[in-house]
């Protein structure tokens, strides 16, 4: 089997309510106006702009506050771990910062199975060859 690349937000653990409530504290604590993109890549532009050096701060948002939002599902990581034992190598992508990523990756039980983190682009590049991309637990489920 060879590599597959596993939508975070679609099959792991959606980041997004925490992402979102962590903009939400920041702007608070900041006292700042943060109008970003719905796109994380994006987004993260206009953070170094607007508040500098803002990724430890994630970090330690999402660190404090992932349990409320992110658990493991027991059948999507025995998939993983599944496909892992056949040979598969599992690659993560989102448009989440690495940060957000890692952390819900570690709450999501998968950290063990994932080889790579990053964009679509790079999971690809990383995972060479042909690469099973996806999107929902569904569709991670009924790989053989």
């Amino acid at each position: 089997m060879g590599g597959i690349a596993v939508d975070l937000d679609g099959v792991l653990a959606d980041t997004r309510p925490l992402w979102d409530a962590w903009l939400e504290d920041a702007a608070r604590r900041a006292r700042v106006e943060l109008d970003v993109p719905a796109d994380r890549e994006t987004a993260a532009v206009v953070l170094d702009e607007a508040l500098g050096d803002w990724r430890p701060l994630l970090a330690r948002f999402a660190a404090d506050r992932a349990p409320l939002w992110i658990r493991p599902r027991a059948d999507t990581n025995a998939a993983l771990r599944r496909l892992v034992s056949a040979g598969a190598r599992i690659g993560v992508f989102t448009d989440a910062p690495r940060e957000l990523a890692e952390i819900a990756l570690a709450h999501a039980g998968a950290t063990r199975q994932v080889e790579v983190v990053g964009t679509l682009a790079e999971v690809e590049a990383a995972l060479g060859g042909e690469v099973i991309v996806v999107g929902s637990r569904s569709e991670l489920a009924g790989l053989r």
